[in-house]
């Protein structure tokens, strides 16, 4: 099951494989693809987007008319007594007003003449509706879902341009391990090849037990750093397979190396183009700001009065002994309009009119700061960018000399015109120039990555399936 479901993902990248056991081969564009339609993290931001659509629908929902039905029930235990003083016509029960305290004291107990009222069983069931019509408040805060609404489809754009981010970086760091590892081989087999040579020459006597240990530890040495870039090779694929949501046991190939780059960064690093206008961060600051405003008017708008209708229609009934016997239901329906004004609640909606406006100030210069902060990082990022394209320069003409020096001490080397250790000092500079070309390709690479996400500007729709 997971094998299929990985064939899956693979074809939504647009991979075609040959058979079930081929391991497809993977490419920037297909491992970009990929993480854009299966990582959990994009996944939760669309959610979260159509989280704030429902509360936005929520927000309606509080305009239309609201309806409930109730049901009530409650058996008299002890029913009132009631005592009426009628003027001329004596008293029921209660004495008149003139009376002494000690009838009024026998008034108090039984017998009195007191009337009993009440019937010992009392339903009510019925309908009860009301409708806002004049809420200001409902109905900015309609304006204000909107605007969360669409904060939050930034969101999610800004969640998939740190996710191209994130995912390129591994990718590159993929590139680093595996051309590193090459590099790395090379000078093992390098090694190697002049150990297998004193190896035979001390067999006839031509060499000394000495040269053969010397390059048998020089061979040895290699082998830590060929663990070392094999263990960073498969830290490097787990972190991408992570990035792009899938299973960590997912097998792949990467045809590619850092020195395909090199051709296209001379173009890139002369076209870009410093507007940071689109940077998601001040985006959604501005949006922010939005929010703190609308928020100051549904503030503001407390003070203002509200006009809802309302409509009950009920039954009731009353009756005495067995609550299921007897039972008369009377019907009884009513409709208004209620008013509310706001006249006075201890200053409270005074105070948090005032903690919206100070908020709004302190929003203002948070995004004064952030636009400092953000001008002076793509500065910082050109100016990497432009050191790491002339590093590159330098560390090609750098190899380029490495392997013509290392070819004219290997030929010396051959015919016994140069020392083993000249030689070997020849594979080390060219190991070190290689590794430091690869190196500095790749602190180009992320360097311009980090900057696409600065700007913003990273071509999401070429990575999208449709």
């Amino acid at each position: 099951m997971k094998h299929t479901i990985l064939l899956a993902v693979i074809s939504l990248a647009g991979i075609a494989t040959a058979s079930a056991q081929d391991v497809p081969v993977l490419d920037l564009d297909n491992c970009l693809s990929i993480a854009l339609t299966e990582s959990p993290t994009i996944k939760v931001a669309d959610l979260e987007v159509k989280r704030v659509d429902y509360s936005r629908k929520e927000v309606i929902g509080q305009l239309l008319p609201n309806i409930d039905f109730s049901g009530q029930y409650s058996r008299t235990l002890a029913k009132q007594t009631m005592y009426m003083n009628m003027d001329g016509f004596g008293d029921f029960g209660g004495g008149n007003e003139d009376g002494d305290a000690t009838s009024r004291a026998g008034n108090r107990g039984g017998g009195d003449g007191g009337i009993k009222v009440g019937l010992d069983n009392s339903y009510s069931v019925g309908f009860q509706a009301s409708m806002p019509l004049i809420a200001p408040q409902l109905w900015q805060s309609l304006s204000l879902s909107d605007t969360q609404i669409f904060r939050n489809v930034e969101a999610a754009h800004k969640s998939r341009l740190e996710l191209v981010n994130q995912v390129k970086n591994a990718y590159y760091t993929l590139l680093l391990a595996e051309d590193s590892r090459k590099v790395m081989q090379e000078s093992y087999d390098m090694a190697k090849l002049t150990h297998e040579t004193y190896t035979k020459q001390y067999a006839l006597g031509a060499a000394s037990d000495y040269d053969v240990l010397r390059t048998s530890v020089a061979m040895k040495n290699i082998e830590p750093q060929l663990m070392q870039a094999d263990i960073s090779i498969k830290q490097a694929r787990l972190q991408l397979l992570i990035l792009m949501g899938v299973d960590a046991s997912f097998d792949f190939k990467v045809n590619d190396s850092l020195a395909n780059y090199e051709d296209t960064m001379y173009g890139q690093a002369l076209a870009i183009d410093p507007d940071y206008s689109r940077n998601m961060d001040l985006r959604l600051l501005d949006i922010d700001a939005q929010i703190l405003q609308k928020n100051l008017k549904i503030q503001k708008l407390a003070y203002s009065p509200t006009l809802a209708l309302t409509a009950n229609y009920n039954w009731t009934s009353m009756n005495n002994g067995s609550p299921f016997s007897n039972l008369r239901w009377n019907p009884y329906s009513s409709i208004g309009v209620a008013l509310s004004v706001p006249l006075f609640s201890g200053g409270q909606r005074l105070n948090k009119v005032k903690q919206v406006q100070l908020q709004v100030e302190e929003m203002r210069w948070q995004r004064e700061n952030l636009e400092r902060s953000v001008d002076m990082q793509v500065k910082v990022a050109i100016d990497n960018i432009k050191m790491n394209v002339k590093q590159i320069s330098s560390c090609a003409e750098s190899v380029g000399q490495a392997e013509r020096a290392h070819t004219i001490q290997e030929q010396s080397f051959d015919i016994g015109a140069t020392s083993y250790l000249n030689l070997r000092d020849s594979e080390l500079a060219l190991t070190q120039a290689r590794l430091a070309y690869n190196q500095a390709i790749y602190n180009y690479l992320v360097a311009h990555s980090d900057l696409e996400l600065l700007l913003g500007n990273a071509p999401l729709d070429k990575y999208t399936k449709k």
